[in-house]
């Protein structure tokens, strides 16, 4: 699994740091996502990762597997 953020269309709204904080984060001065792990290990944290793509309501996460 790779992860992909594509940042300039991201809206800071936070979801998928919610559902999966050890892959994604937001930074500090304009809560745009930063991506903690582009490669997560395991089945369950690759099912955070997919979540945490699927729930972006600017859809600016892509999962290659």
């Amino acid at each position: 699994m790779k992860i992909l953020i594509d940042e300039s269309r991201c809206i800071a709204a936070g979801n998928c740091v919610m559902v999966a904080p050890e892959i994604y984060d937001q930074r500090e001065d304009d809560g745009i996502v930063v991506l903690l792990d582009d490669s997560p290990e395991g089945a369950a944290l690759q099912a955070k990762a997919r979540e945490g793509a699927a729930i972006c309501p600017s859809k600016v996460v892509t999962i290659l597997d």
